[in-house]
This record gives C-alpha cells, structure tokens and sequence, in this order.
C-alpha cells in the first residue's frame, strides 16, 4: 500500500519519523508486510493515519502553523471513519500530526489489547432489508458497528454468532468475512476506551478551523475538547457513517478527495450518492494527484466567486475636508491609486484604493466635510476573465 508513494519527494523520511513517533516500522509494514502483519490493528492504525497525513500534506490540505480561527476555511467539509477521524482531527487543526499519530498508536496498540481478551471479528452485511438486516444480528448476538451507508452494514461480536450469520443470511443480502483484529466499536473495545480516556487530558485540543463531522451522528463539532471525547467514545460506539454521507449531500458538496489508502469510502459514497453531481476520488495512486489538485483548485476559484462581494467601498481616514481626484467614473484602478485627500486640522492624509477594482461612482464632491470611515467612492471588484 505504501510502495509507490515512495516516489514522492520527502516520503520516505517522513514515514521514518512517523514510525518512530508510532513506535513502529511503518516502511516496512507499508511494503514488505504480509497479510498477517497488516492485520496486527496496533500497528497498522498509525501507518494508516501517517498515509493520510502525508497525502494531504502533499496536496496543501494541512492547517499552516497559525492560530486557527473557528470561523476560517468553511468552504472544507473533513471527515474520517473511524480511526480516519484522528486523521480528520489533523486536518482540522485540532490535533498536531505528532499528536494525531502518537494518539492512534496508543489506540492501535490499546485496541490490540482488548481483541486479546475474548475471539471477535466483524463481517460486511451488503444489501438487505435494513430491519431485517438488524433483526439477524440481534438474534446472533451481533451489533451494527458500523452503518456505512450504501447498503452496507457491518456487524461485529463473537466469532461463533459471525458465522451463523453467514451460514443464515438475511434475504438479499451477502455476507463478507473481514480480515480484522476483533469486534471494533463495540462494548469488546471497553478496555481500550479506558485507556484512551485516562490519557487525553495531557492534550490540548485546538478548537476547528474547518467544518469537521463526527462519526457518532454526522453532526458538526466546532470545540476541541469535544472532539477528543468523541474521538475516545467512538472506540466503543457504532461508526455512523452514512449520517456523515447524509450531511455531505445536505451541505451540497461538489466534489469529494478520499485520501490514501482509497477506494472504499469512494464506493460507498457513490452508491450512496448515485445520481447526483458529486464528483468522487479515491487516491490510490500518486496518478490520482493532478487530477486531486485541479479539483482543489476549481472549488477554491468557485468559493472565492461566491464570496466575491458585488462592490467594495473606499472610507475616509480622518475626519476633514475631501478633495477627490480628477478620475472619471469607469475608471480601472489598480491596487494603490491616489483618490485624492482629506485635509484634517492638522494635516492633508492622501486616500488611495487597496485593491484592484473600477470606479463605479464617487459618493463625495469636492469640498465636501467627511467624518472618519465615511465613505468616498465605490468600486467594483477585477473580474478575471
């Protein structure tokens, strides 16, 4: 899974000092590692989050080192499942990508230990009556740990009640064995939420800068401390994808990057979303990223037109006797040019533009009297052609 994003300049080193935050060889278990080793959820949790990091790094998607405003980058909707929310968590700025990664080793490392203490396992439900659906995994003994949307649902508990499951399918559905630890995001995991819980008071959460969704109920989280409570309830409650599937759509997303390893959440994100606009890609290979970063580029073009405003005001800075310039109406005027002055008790203060715009009309006449933010002309915004 790692192989080919080695090419990418500066890979290998940071997987080499992500590994050693993690505690775990990350390049070996990203190329050289068999199935085995990948099932080992301690150590492939934090490979997994480094990917991503890394990934989104490339493409300019992590928060710079500044504060981080709770009303900036809206236009960006993040969201992970389940262990892809500490990823999501990075990318908001709530987590720096050394807490990110060291947090999801000790929950790889804390889940390991609880898939331990009783034989567990999970299994793809694909298709199906949803009630009929919950209805078997109830009388196998079985919970819904994660509902994914797309028609698929995952069910989760003792090996013996998954294999009846798949022996006794409900109608029109498949049943498909998973290759994992145990029974995530169920009461097995309990040991594991204690553990996680009696450390995150050492963190200290960055509140988000970007709109970040949380797996418990697709909901916006807009406070730090509380998406690290989540982040620790989640390991033992059902992952509520299609709920973050379902606010995507309502907030009308138009294209959607799932970052590496790719391919899944794509899938059911379009089978959830079929016959909408949304466009969907899933990174599965550094020949994805042109295509991740013209995307990028057209919703930025899109958001900055959205939010261009239809005129712009150019105001006073003191208060005073205004002399406009001899510029005529329809003028084009670049960023700086001289607009006259305000002569104040004291002294004569030069008014310029500070942007690029054209002068749609003066709001003053000559010798007229202004007060301070009073307004002296209106200018239309540059349109790029």
């Amino acid at each position: 899974m790692l192989t080919d994003w080695l090419e990418l300049p500066g890979a290998e080193s940071f997987f080499r000092w992500a590994g050693a935050i993690a505690d775990a060889d990350l390049l070996e278990l990203g190329t050289t590692g068999d199935a085995e080793a990948i099932k080992d959820t301690a150590v492939t949790q934090p490979l997994v989050v480094a990917m991503s990091l890394f990934i989104a790094r490339e493409l300019g998607g992590m928060p710079g080192p500044v504060a981080h405003s709770p009303h900036a980058g809206r236009d960006v909707v993040i969201t992970g499942h389940s262990v892809g929310e500490l990823t999501a968590a990075a990318l908001a700025g709530v987590l720096s990508v050394e807490a990110a990664i060291a947090l999801t080793a000790v929950r790889g490392r804390a889940m390991a230990r609880s898939c331990a203490q009783t034989p567990t396992g999970m299994s793809a439900v694909l298709g199906g009556e949803p009630d009929e659906v919950l209805a078997a995994l109830e009388q196998h003994g079985l919970v819904p740990a994660n509902r994914n949307g797309g028609g698929q649902v995952v069910a989760a508990g003792p090996l013996d009640g998954l294999a009846a499951l798949k022996a006794e399918p409900p109608a029109k559905a498949r049943i498909m064995p998973l290759s994992v630890a145990g029974a995530f995001h169920t009461h097995h995991m309990a040991s594991a939420r204690a553990e996680l819980e009696a450390l995150i008071g050492g963190l200290r959460p960055a509140d988000p800068s970007r709109l970040l969704l949380s797996n418990a109920d697709g909901a916006a989280v807009d406070n730090g401390a509380e998406v690290l409570s989540r982040l620790v309830s989640q390991v033992t409650s059902p992952v509520r994808f299609d709920a973050c599937l379902a606010t995507l759509r309502d907030l009308g997303v138009t294209a959607v990057l799932e970052l590496p390893p790719a391919g899944a959440l794509a899938g059911l994100a379009k089978r959830e979303w079929k016959g909408s606009d949304i466009e969907v890609l899933a990174l599965t290979s550094p020949a994805d990223l042109d295509r991740a970063r013209e995307l990028i580029a057209a919703e930025r073009g899109r958001a900055e037109a959205e939010h261009s405003p239809d005129w712009r005001v150019v105001v006073s800075p003191v208060r005073g006797t205004v002399r406009p310039a001899e510029v005529p109406e329809g003028t084009h005027l670049p960023a700086g040019s001289p607009l006259g002055s305000v002569q104040s008790r004291r002294e004569e203060v030069n008014v310029s533009t500070g942007y690029d715009g054209v002068l749609a009309e003066w709001l003053v006449h000559d010798g007229d009297l202004v007060d301070a933010g009073d307004p002296i002309a209106r200018l239309y915004p540059e349109v790029s052609a």
